[in-house]
């Protein structure tokens, strides 16, 4: 016997071959299950459609999922077919799906621009920084100091110190 062929027909290969494309089970490619919670470790839990008990399932995912996503589809492929062990593909998108307005970072690294409706906070401890939609800028912090190699200006229409 050629040792190439006991390569290309051992019983490991031919069990691979006699299983169905679609997994094990019959289960189809894909499918499409709702996203029912994300536990402690932010791990996602889905509810599969036309599944008879109901019972959500821990499943593995390949994208990032927020606690916002709760309640949206997602579409599930299966570990070797198996349908206790899902797995998320990827989040499907609606035309009605809040999108985030803009969030650019230009490639040379030297400029970040976010943006938002209302409001943006930055918060480290008690320290943060807002800027809002009316144009504030509010500086909290348990201490905040400013420094200048040059001139260090404060202009307003009224300035109010203490």
């Amino acid at each position: 016997m050629n040792p190439s062929s006991s390569i290309i027909d051992s019983p490991r290969t031919r069990k691979a071959k006699a299983a169905p494309a679609s997994g094990a089970v019959g289960l189809p490619s894909v499918a499409v299950a709702r996203l029912a919670s994300l536990d402690g470790e932010g791990r996602p839990w889905v509810t599969l459609a036309g599944d008879a008990s109901g019972c959500p399932r821990l499943a593995r995912h390949t994208c990032t999922i927020a606690p916002d996503d709760i309640g949206r589809e997602a579409v599930l492929s299966f570990e070797n077919g198996d349908p206790s062990k899902p797995i998320i593909l990827g989040l499907l998108q609606s035309s009605d799906a809040k999108q985030a307005e803009s969030l650019q970072v230009s490639a040379d690294g030297e400029e970040l621009t976010l943006s938002a409706k209302r409001q943006i906070t930055l918060q480290c401890g008690k320290a943060s920084i807002t800027l809002t939609r009316a144009g504030k800028v509010l500086i909290r912090g348990a201490y905040v100091s400013t420094r200048s190699s040059g001139v260090n200006r404060i202009k307003g229409g009224s300035v109010q110190i203490n």
